[in-house]
């Protein structure tokens, strides 16, 4: 047999995971009662990044809970969704 050449590209380290969180981070946004489906649709179409509870139907107020690590990707979740309805955050 012969001997098979060594790749001379490095393998990328695994980088270790950060420890669990204690808390999820919340974050308040205000969107059109009747998109409240499309939010969540549009939530689970990006990996279950967080979850939602409605915390006012009539207005549209929805608690956003989300894991501290995700702070960028929940960030860019919401300016994607702005694409689609309007979200507009409160700071409460």
């Amino acid at each position: 047999m012969a001997s098979q050449k060594k790749s001379s590209r490095r393998r990328p380290r695994k980088r270790p995971c950060p420890p669990p969180p204690l808390f999820s981070e919340r974050l308040y946004v205000r969107i059109d009662p009747a998109r409240i489906a499309l939010f969540r649709f549009l939530l689970e179409g990006y990996d279950n990044l967080g979850i939602f509870t409605v915390t006012d139907k009539f207005k549209g107020i929805l608690q956003l809970r989300y894991s501290p690590h995700q702070r960028r990707e929940i960030r860019r979740f919401i300016e994607a969704a702005r694409s689609e309805m309007d979200v507009a955050e409160l700071s409460l």
